[in-house]
This record gives structure tokens, sequence and C-alpha cells, in this order.
């Protein structure tokens, strides 16, 4: 079904925000001491933490990147003319939406509007193939998903790191996130780093629960988000102290119904999915611990008056806004509608929450022609990473609304050919548009896109409808989340979106962003636990 064609209004926010390049260093397991003290001492002396490179390593990295591998024609359509010669031009089953700027194009003139028609012109070029450079085509005549150049990429970021990422030193768990979630959306095995991982993340943990970005920082949301989620992948997530966790995420329960994202920080929607996700995967209880801040506002659970606040989030557009009277933004919308599917099931808690009429026109705008892509706000660029951050809401959404699976309320199609055509870097990595370098967030959310577009994903009520009231009185963890499933595209599916199975990634659960069998095992490893 083709999708809302994007007409190109005024636009007058001109900030555009990029993302930086990464590579993470774990440390190296060695003999263990004899006390907690000296572990901590060593692991801090170790390469457990990010290395800097010498200056001679620092500059053979950066002339690896000066090659910069997209290449465009100086002879561009200028598309007035498209039709004319889309028969002899265009590659084979490729719809001329996808060749042309289309017929409604805005003449007012910022530095977005000039950015955006750039972008454009190298988008329609690599979708003509005049600037393809990746001669290796699948059977739809779109380049093959570069597994292994994606995978050695990922690898690297699993490195070491030149002197300027130390601003990223905040950011730990999440390279490690990335890249390890990355190798295991590609079917690679990333066991050999569990060791690794759960000596470069014991010194990130608090004592008063929740992990900081580096050693000595303040526990954080999204920290402790990454940090679970990375555990997870290499089945580490025994080293996590539980019971201080839970009480750290009673300390950022906030007596509106939220969540901060630190003690005495901000709030919005990014913590309660963040923190909601911990809670579920570590299966903790819904009882809020005694000395939780929410408690004196008469919040007894983690759920309380979470649904509540979030339903102010969503905007006049539809989308929804980190916080009340925040901008409607992409990844935000993914946040809330995840969160709610941690907390029931779909078709409950999304329609209960969240005009879904207007929230479903706002994101099928998101996808942007002749891109196939999507932008994560109105008036914005397409960005690789929104092909999780808006096509991941795309399952929450149709399960919400009861459609049927060969309903589609998107463009799956489109989204493959900007995510094999224009994301891809030849030597490796995926890219938030062309022209730009790849790095591992956009990489992994670029394949948690893809597996979005594969596959069909499904919520299945089960057999046995239980008491939400008592499971909250008893502190029972929340279950609804772990009712997903995949279905496998059809050879019918596989032609009509344009990959052949050499190009399929593995599925990934649209709630936990994880490999499924990550998920079921993480379930498995704590179902069967009483108490901490």
């Amino acid at each position: 079904m083709p999708f809302k064609r994007n007409i190109r209004f005024p636009v007058r926010n001109t900030n555009q925000s990029t993302s930086n390049t990464a590579d993470m260093s774990t440390s190296t397991p060695s003999t263990q001491p004899t006390t907690a003290t000296d572990r901590l001492t060593e692991l801090l002396d170790s390469n457990a933490r990010i290395e800097e490179l010498s200056s001679a390593q620092e500059e053979e990295i950066q002339e690896a990147e000066e090659d910069s591998d997209y290449e465009t024609s100086s002879d561009s359509d200028d598309g007035q003319n498209v039709h004319a010669w889309m028969a002899s031009k265009l590659p084979p089953n490729l719809p001329f939406y996808f060749a042309s700027p289309g017929p409604l194009q805005d003449d007012l003139e910022t530095s977005t509007s000039i950015a955006q028609e750039k972008t454009m012109r190298e988008v329609i070029d690599l979708m003509t193939g005049k600037g393809q450079t990746m001669l290796d085509v699948n059977t739809h005549g779109l380049p093959h998903l570069l597994k292994a150049k994606h995978a050695a990429f990922l690898r690297t970021i699993l490195g070491k790191y030149p002197p300027p990422f130390q601003v990223m030193d905040a950011s730990r768990p999440w390279l490690l996130y990335w890249a390890l979630n990355g190798l295991r959306t590609l079917g690679v095995d990333v066991s050999e780093y569990r060791q690794r991982c759960i000596d470069t993340f014991t010194p990130l943990q608090n004592p008063e629960g929740g992990f900081g970005g580096g050693h000595g920082h303040l526990s954080h949301a999204a920290a402790s988000y990454a940090a679970t989620l990375s555990l997870a992948l290499v089945d580490g997530l025994d080293m996590i102290d539980r019971r201080s966790m839970w009480h750290w995420l009673g300390q950022v329960k906030n007596p509106s119904g939220g969540f901060n994202m630190a003690v005495n920080g901000e709030q919005d929607v990014r913590g309660a999915y963040c923190c909601m996700t911990i809670h579920t995967l570590l299966h903790l209880p819904l009882a809020l611990p005694p000395s939780s801040p929410a408690r004196a506002a008469g919040h007894e659970t983690f759920t309380s008056g979470l649904g509540a606040w979030i339903s102010k989030c969503q905007t006049f557009e539809g989308g929804l806004g980190g916080a009340p009277d925040n901008e409607a933004h992409g990844a935000y919308a993914f946040c809330v509608l995840a969160c709610l599917c941690l907390l029931d099931d779909p078709a409950i808690a999304i329609p209960t929450y969240l005009n879904t009429k207007t929230l479903t026109h706002w994101l099928v705008s998101r996808q942007a022609c002749p891109e196939g892509g999507f932008s994560g706000r109105t008036n914005k660029l397409v960005d690789a990473c929104y092909s999780h951050w808006v096509g991941g809401c795309w399952s929450l959404l149709e399960s919400a609304l009861s459609l049927p699976p060969s309903s589609y309320l998107w463009d799956r199609e489109g989204l493959v050919r900007y995510t094999l055509t224009c994301s891809q870097a030849k030597k490796g990595g995926l890219r938030d548009k062309p022209s730009t370098r790849p790095d591992g967030y956009h990489t992994n959310y670029s394949l948690a896109g893809l597996s979005a577009a594969q596959y069909i994903y499904t919520y299945t009520k089960p057999q046995v409808e239980e008491d939400a009231e008592e499971e909250i009185t008893q502190g029972e963890a929340l279950k609804a989340a772990f009712n997903w499933s995949f279905q496998r595209p059809t050879e019918q599916q596989r032609k009509q979106w344009c990959f052949d199975l050499q190009d399929m990634v593995e599925p990934v659960h649209p709630v936990f962003v994880l490999p499924f069998d990550v998920v079921e095992d993480t379930r498995s490893k704590f179902a069967g636990k009483v108490g901490f």
C-alpha cells in the first residue's frame, strides 16, 4: 500500500543534530583478586575502560575516514521531466515516486530546506543508480545487505578510542549496546564478549543501585537501560544487584506518575520507558520501595499514575513529546508506545491513554518521499535512526488497532529501499543519510528498523487472563511484553518488499529492542525467582 506522500511545507526550525562514530573498549578478564575492593582497583587499572590511541593511530583512522564512499552524478535530473525518461533510465521495478522530488515543492529557502534539497538529490541519484557504487545487487536491483562488512565495523566499536572520544565517556554503556545488539541482529554470536562486558560494567554499578555512564558517575536511567540490555545480550544479568536496582528505580519514580532520568533529574518519557524496561526484564516487584518519594503522593506501585502522565505528552499534532507541552518527536513516540506495551495488552493500554487516530496521522506523515525513510519531526530531514524510532512504532500501533497482519499503515518497501540503497557505507556500517559517515548508533537502529520492515510482529493474548489487581497486591512483575511473537515473510512478501533471503536480519523484539531469544532467556532466568 503506498504511503502518504510527504508535502514539503515551510520550514522554520533549522537545527540539525549529528551523531559521532565510536568504538568501544572493554576489559580483558584476569585473575580474580581476593576482595571486592582489589577487584574494582584491578578493573579500573585494566583495559576495562576506553583507551586512547596514539597520535599516529589517530591519523591513520582520520585518513581512512576521509575516503568518502558516496559518489554522485553532476548531471542530476531536475525532476521536472521524470516521467518522460523514466522508462529508459530507471532501474527495474523502481516506482517513479522514488525517482522524483514530487510535484509540490516549497520555494521558501532556509538552511534546513537547502540541506533537504541536497539530501533529496543524493537519494534520487542512489535510487536511480546514478550515484550507486555497490555493484552487488539483489534480485530487485537493490544493493545486498553488506552483513560481513557491517559486522566488522561493529567489532571495531568494541576496540580502542582516539583521544577526542573522551567526550563520549558518559555514553560508554550505549556504545556497547549499539555494537552488541547490532552484531546479534546480523546473526553474530557475541558470547565471547561476556566477561569483558561484566568487567566493563562492574565499576559503573553504584552501591545505591543503577549504573552511571562511567566510573564515579551518578546512576542514570539511560545508562542503566543500556547496561541492562548489554548484559542481557551476553547472559551477564546475574551481576546486577536487583534489590539495589529496585530501590533506585523507586527513587526516580516521580510523584506525578512518571520517572526522572536520575535522582532530582529531568522527567520525560525516556525515563518512563527505560525504567519500566529494566523493571520488567529483571522481574522486579511492582510495589514501590517504602522510601520512594512517589509514595507521599499516594502511589503504591511503579505503574501508578504512569499512563495518565504519559497521556499528557500527546501534542496537538498527534505525536508524542518528551514531556507535557514539548514538541512531538519520533523517538519519544516509540518510548511512549513501548512503555504502554510494558504495562498491558497494546489493544488496551494504547487506546486508553492516547488518541490513536491523530497519532496514526502524525506517524504516517513521518515517512518521506522520495526517500522512503523516516524523519523524526515535522519539517525535518530523513534520518536512518528513525527507521527504528518511527518504524518500530508500527507493530505496536497496529496491534493496538487490532489490524489484521495483511493490513499495513506504512510502506515497508520504502524503508527497505532507503536502508539498502542509501544508508549503507560500502566499507561497512550504516549512516544517517548519504554523504555522512557511519556510526554505531545509526548502524544498530538502522538494522532494528530493517527488522521491523522484514517481519510481522503480533501480540498474542495469554490464554489464561490474570487478575491485574491480584498481581499488584502480590508484588508480581509485569508480563505483558513477553507475549509478542514474529512471523517470517513469505516469498511473495520478500518480493513485494524488495529483499532477498541473504538480506534478512534477525527478528528484533518490538518492545525491548533485543533479539527474541535473548528476551526469552531473560524471562526464563528470573521467572522462578522469589524475592531478590
